[in-house]
């Protein structure tokens, strides 16, 4: 898990960049171009929990893909924290499982010997006690005796069905609330073993997206408080230009719109297509006050580009935005 936070960070970028232009020279704008600036939505990357900064790999400049390594704090107390969870969840299961099948195999096969030599001694007295009826009946022992063998063999028989209850019951489960309580604590280890993880994956963040990195706000060795940005990215997909239409060209205007949008420097213009349109009217900023801007009511407008050509566009840049004779559809680089 990760906080990642986007902002749309303007830094002044777009006053500065018209003023140079303006500055520069671009006083009255040519028929049907309008002057815009180049604007990012960047991802800021953080830890929900603090530490020291051990290792990043990240290159402030550089491209990275969503899922390579970003950065890592210092995760060693997480680490120990998720073995002993694990370890926790195993000694659970373990308790869950014995209470499930009854006795072990060993107390079984104990008993079943037992139950067998009860068997025999219960056999012996059955016969013990039918022959010292025959001797009674023929006088040859006392009541006494007769007595005697009688109780011995109840007594075994006794003994015998007792065995057979106790091996009964012991291949039975425990009690039902002996396991669901086995069960809860299942689930409360692996609830806990869930929130190690994710503790330390906090520690150990990936790149949530692909795109430029951007910046660097932090740097190895440094202590990173909790929900301290360390990266800042700039995925293509989030790289817009801006730009204000006179209100009497707004309504020729509508998302999906292409326009072409040409740079210092370089020949051919790159598509861009509209996807905000602005409901509230404004007055020309003063930074882009010109004779044909001046005292005009205006209406932000923001294009998208396609990925290959937003990687070549850098926030703060200012370009001439033309409407006239674009279809509607795809950006192409």
């Amino acid at each position: 898990m990760r906080l990642v936070a986007v902002n749309r960070r303007r830094l002044g970028l777009a006053a500065l960049a018209v003023a140079l232009c303006v500055l520069a020279g671009c006083g009255q704008a040519p028929d049907g171009v309008l002057p815009g600036y180049v604007e990012g939505e960047f991802v800021y990357v953080a830890s929900k929990l603090g530490g020291r900064l051990d290792v990043l790999p990240a290159v402030k400049g550089s491209r990275i893909a969503a899922g390579e390594p970003l950065f890592i704090l210092e995760h060693d107390y997480e680490q120990k924290a998720l073995d002993m969870a694990e370890a926790d969840l195993a000694q659970a299961e373990n308790t869950l499982r014995d209470k499930e099948k009854g006795l072990r195999a060993e107390e079984i096969d104990q008993l079943v010997a037992s139950l067998n030599r009860a068997r025999v001694i219960k056999s012996l007295a059955e016969i013990e006690h039918s022959r010292r009826e025959n001797l009674y009946a023929s006088g040859s022992v006392s009541k006494e005796e007769l007595d005697k063998a009688r109780t011995e063999h109840e007594s075994s028989q006794a003994w015998v069905r007792e065995l057979e209850a106790k091996l009964a019951t012991g291949k039975l489960p425990q009690r039902i609330d002996q396991i669901m309580a086995a069960r809860a604590a299942v689930d409360a280890a692996r609830a806990g073993v869930a929130q190690a993880r994710w503790n330390l994956e906090q520690k150990i963040q990936a790149a949530p997206v692909s795109g430029l990195v951007f910046d660097i706000l932090h740097y190895v060795g440094e202590w990173v408080a909790a929900s301290s940005p360390v990266a800042v990215l700039l995925p293509p997909e989030n790289v817009k230009v801006r730009f204000f239409v006179p209100e009497a060209l707004v309504a020729s205007v509508s998302p999906g719109q292409r326009i072409l949008v040409a740079r210092d420097g370089i020949p051919e213009p790159v598509e861009a297509v509209v996807d905000y349109i602005s409901t509230q009217a404004e007055y020309a900023p003063p930074v882009i006050f010109s004779q044909g801007f001046r005292e005009k009511l205006v209406f932000l407008v923001e294009a998208r580009f396609a990925p290959e050509a937003a990687r070549t566009m850098h926030p703060g840049q200012p370009v001439d935005v033309r409407l006239a004779g674009v279809s509607q559809g795809t950006p192409q680089p």
